[in-house]
């Protein structure tokens, strides 16, 4: 192409030398994994969707199976895990209020084993991989269905008025002034006793509508009406009240957990509401009460993550437009992208065409890192990843996610970054690289570091701790040391060590050190 281009005039040949240079630049920078991006996963206890596999496995069994779940994204480079704890009103978690969860050991209130905590365990797995820990909650429902086999002790057969069923289920009456305080308290236990990253709400809030059923909440509304006469209005209020009171309440006891919404993908359409987007189809805010644009709005959520489960080509919906209205509708906030893994396929069944195009999801997330107001993307759900998605979870781990990536920081939380690390050494050793370090002093705000981050530099490689390509250790524990076990004989490194503080602040790095490896 290039001799091509000197047969003619210089001053010409040069300009379009220039804009093919600028060209490849753009595109390799297009290519470059974010150092700072959200890569979340959902793992849904629900009816056994991905962990545990069935009900009734061992405490063996099941850590097995978790370890496995998180080896599988860390390798595919995730670095948030949205593990579901409270399915139906029950707990997958030992520091509860409620019974332990049907899907565990197939029978509710029956513990796997004494001094076993599935939540702690996946906590303290995940933060050693690197990975984040959103405890997922569904605050509304409490039965799957009308075949559901719950306890004496469950809280549908102690309190029954605290519910309604609508197809079957039994959901707490959001209109309930006690509800509201009960599961606010429910969601207080587990951000006090267990050392999570965030709480996560899904998009289960008033139920999706049913023909011939309706909401049996009219003696609710007439006891509660809170200044409404309009009962959508009222209900849309009430799931105010319950996102307000908890993101208050979470923020109160640990500033850093962060609270985070998944609402159905479209807040309003245009034909409804100019603020809408350019889309025709179920409404959040007319069907499910769920003003998710309001609670953005208002900063009652750290992040919110619209489950854009539509293709590009999706005509009611397309996934671009709805990309592009939620971007201009973040307020400040963080915006992930919830993204139907499991709707890939092969082509060959009724579902919308698109999904059987390998590039599909691929191109959504070259979207979203195309839209700067987008900080990542959550995949449903983790099994899919190995299943019907496998050649999606390879694309994340040979090229989006080849190199790892923080999450993105929030300064509206906490904009004090830690010190550095003190004292740090590299030493040869017969197993790798030794690297050992001492906490940083404490920071303005009090904080020394919960994680470390640990770059190693080929030697005359530039020290740059932009670059993700150079991170071999990212840990969300405070240990002080780490070994490097794939260096290679005879070569030189050079390290550096960075902390990071519970909402992720990156310090200044400590180092270089240099070492020759044995």
């Amino acid at each position: 192409m290039l001799i091509a281009l000197l047969k003619r005039p210089l001053k010409l040949a040069l300009l379009l030398i220039s804009v093919v240079i600028s060209t490849v630049n753009a595109q390799s920078d297009i290519k470059i994994a974010p150092k700072r991006e959200f890569r979340g996963v959902w793992v849904a206890t629900v009816t056994n969707i991905d962990w545990p596999s069935r009900p009734g496995l061992t405490v063996d069994q099941q850590k097995q199976e978790l370890i496995a779940v998180l080896e599988q994204h860390k390798k595919q480079g995730l670095n948030a895990i949205l593990l579901q704890i409270r399915p139906t009103a029950d707990a997958v978690y030992a520091k509860s209020r409620e019974l332990w969860s049907h899907w565990l050991m197939g029978k509710q209130g029956l513990a796997p084993a004494e001094g076993y905590d599935p939540l702690a365990f996946a906590i303290k797995e995940a933060h050693s991989r690197g990975m984040e820990l959103h405890a997922w909650f569904n605050p509304y429902r409490a039965t799957m269905s009308a075949r559901s086999v719950t306890s004496p002790d469950h809280i549908t057969n102690k309190n029954p008025e605290l519910f309604y069923t609508y197809g079957g289920q039994k959901l707490f009456d959001p209109g309930l002034p006690e509800n509201r305080e009960y599961i606010t308290q429910v969601i207080l236990d587990v951000v006090k006793g267990y050392d999570i990253d965030g709480v996560h709400f899904d998009d289960y809030f008033y139920p999706y509508r049913i023909a011939g059923q309706v909401i049996n909440d009219s003696a609710t509304f007439a006891k509660y009406p809170n200044g409404f006469t309009k009962i959508d209005d009222w209900r849309r209020n009430n799931v105010d009240m319950l996102v307000k009171m908890v993101n208050d309440s979470v923020h109160h006891y640990k500033k850093y957990v962060k609270f985070g919404v998944s609402p159905f993908a479209i807040w309003r359409n245009f034909r409804e509401d100019t603020l809408g987007s350019k889309t025709n189809g179920l409404s959040n805010y007319g069907e499910l009460y769920a003003d998710s644009r309001k609670w953005v709005k208002e900063g009652w959520v750290d992040y919110i993550n619209p489950q854009i489960y539509f293709s590009f080509s999706r005509a009611a919906a397309p996934f671009k437009v709805l990309l592009d209205w939620w971007g201009n509708n973040t307020f400040g906030r963080h915006l992930y992208i919830g993204q139907a893994a499991y709707l890939i396929h092969n082509g060959t069944t009724k579902r919308e065409a698109a999904w059987g195009k390998p590039n599909e999801i691929p191109n959504q997330i070259r979207a979203i890192r195309a839209n700067n107001r987008v900080q990542g993307s959550v995949y449903f759900s983790s099994k899919s990843l190995s299943t019907v998605a496998r050649g999606l979870a390879d694309s994340l781990r040979n090229d989006f996610y080849k190199y790892p990536a923080l999450p993105p920081q929030m300064p509206w939380i906490d904009d004090i970054a830690p010190n550095e690390p003190q004292h740090l050494t590299a030493d040869a050793t017969a197993d790798g690289v030794q690297l050992k370090w001492a906490k940083p002093l404490r920071a303005k705000d009090g904080e020394t570091a919960s994680g470390y981050v640990v770059y190693r530099f080929n030697e005359g490689e530039k020290i740059n701790n932009l670059d993700a390509k150079n991170i071999v250790k990212i840990s969300f524990e405070d240990y002080t040391f780490f070994l490097d076990t794939t260096v290679e004989k005879g070569k030189r490194y050079s390290y550096l060590v960075t902390a990071l503080d519970r909402i992720k602040n990156e310090s200044e790095p400590s180092g270089p050190v240099g070492v020759e490896a044995r």
